[in-house]
């Protein structure tokens, strides 16, 4: 396959680009990775992303996907030959891992961005609540290797690359989410033992630099 047929649109530090990464890490699918300059939009990405204009964006034989959970899905879909499924196939199992993932985005990437975002008693009601979110996770992990049972798939690809937000969480929080979330750290470990994640996630402390770059920009 010539990795000109898939293109990604990716900015190094989006946790939403690494999902897209390990999904076409784990099928095995070679691709061309474009990374964009956010603050100076290509034309490429505001032609093939009109309605949001926000990566990532994979380009399959010049057509169009947008938004992370969605291209991870379309990539099971499209390399369905290529094991293997991240998606499971019983219906009420799918319909629970889109759940999860929907959870992730709505609960724990909110309850991060807040995080850093927020000083003061706010700082310390977001750190509570993110924690609660996580705890949420911690139960519906129970005793499973991953968050649908013995398989890494779907679910887990939604939520593993904030373990590379971690270290940034925890030293503006100044909280220790293993000691609060221990069940969930392991499970983002054992994720990390697999080459299609640990080649995706960027360094944590790279993540950190970035991050308080970000937040220095906002107070000056």
């Amino acid at each position: 396959m010539d990795v000109s047929e898939v293109v990604l649109l990716d900015f190094w530090a989006s946790l939403f680009c690494m999902r897209v990464k390990i999904a076409l890490a784990e099928k095995g699918v070679q691709y061309d990775c474009k990374e964009e300059n956010l603050a100076n939009k290509s034309q490429l990405l505001l032609q093939m992303n009109p309605v949001h204009k926000k990566i990532p964006v994979l380009i399959h034989h010049g057509k169009p996907i947008s938004e992370s959970n969605i291209i991870v899905q379309y990539i099971d879909e499209a390399w369905q030959n290529k094991h293997p499924p991240l998606l499971p196939s019983d219906p009420y199992l799918k319909a629970q891992a889109r759940f999860w993932a929907d959870f992730v985005d709505k609960k724990i990437n909110d309850g991060a961005r807040r995080i850093w975002s927020t000083k003061g008693e706010e700082l310390e009601k977001a750190k509570r609540e993110f924690i609660e979110w996580l705890n949420v996770l911690e139960e519906q992990l129970g005793d499973k290797a991953y968050l649908m049972g013995e398989s890494f798939g779907y679910a887990d690809i939604a939520m593993v690359p904030f373990y590379c937000w971690f270290y940034a969480l925890e030293t503006i929080g100044k909280m220790s989410i293993e000691k609060e979330c221990p069940k969930v750290v392991a499970w983002m470990k054992r994720c990390m033992e697999r080459e299609s994640v640990s080649k995706s996630l960027p360094d944590p402390h790279k993540v950190y630099e970035f991050r308080l770059q970000k937040l220095n920009n906002k107070t000056t």
